[in-house]
């Protein structure tokens, strides 16, 4: 089977009430057209995963991203092949996250995760967030690092 490397990012940000919130766009094209997914792409040969991200971001949303730290790595089997998924935190360095290749996209509290429909590949990695995203303490967005990989 063959398998498909990918990054994604799970870029945050703080909401107008003071909470965490992290982006999700919904998928325009393709056999998964419609599903949420956190932004990214294939990882290309030479590149590291947090070198694709960083093209990928600005390729489909006209945004520049720092890469922060690994949150997981999602290995799912699809029918027609085996996804590996590496998830990393991100923040936004300058752009206004514009939709080139997406069909919607959602800033989403920990309550409002399973508001969309993702894709299955995502599932668990929703799970594993809603544990991660804790209340905001003066302010500032907490993630507990004991949950990140």
């Amino acid at each position: 089977m063959k398998t498909i490397r990918v990054a994604a990012a799970i870029i945050r940000a703080v909401n107008e009430r003071g909470e965490p919130v992290i982006f999700a766009t919904q998928r325009g094209y393709g056999e998964f057209k419609g599903g949420w997914e956190f932004p990214g792409g294939k990882i290309e040969e030479g590149e590291t995963p947090q070198e694709a991200l960083k093209r990928e971001i600005m390729e489909e949303l006209d945004t520049e991203i720092a890469v922060g730290g690994l949150v997981d790595t999602i290995e799912y089997d699809y029918p027609d092949f085996h996804l590996s998924l590496k998830c990393f935190w991100a923040e936004i360095i300058s752009g206004n996250l514009v939709l080139k290749e997406h069909q919607d996209a959602r800033w989403l509290g920990r309550e409002e995760l399973d508001s969309v429909e993702w894709l299955p590949a995502d599932v668990e990695l929703i799970e594993k967030l809603k544990g991660i995203i804790s209340p905001l303490i003066e302010k500032k967005m907490i993630y507990r690092d004991e949950n990140v990989k």
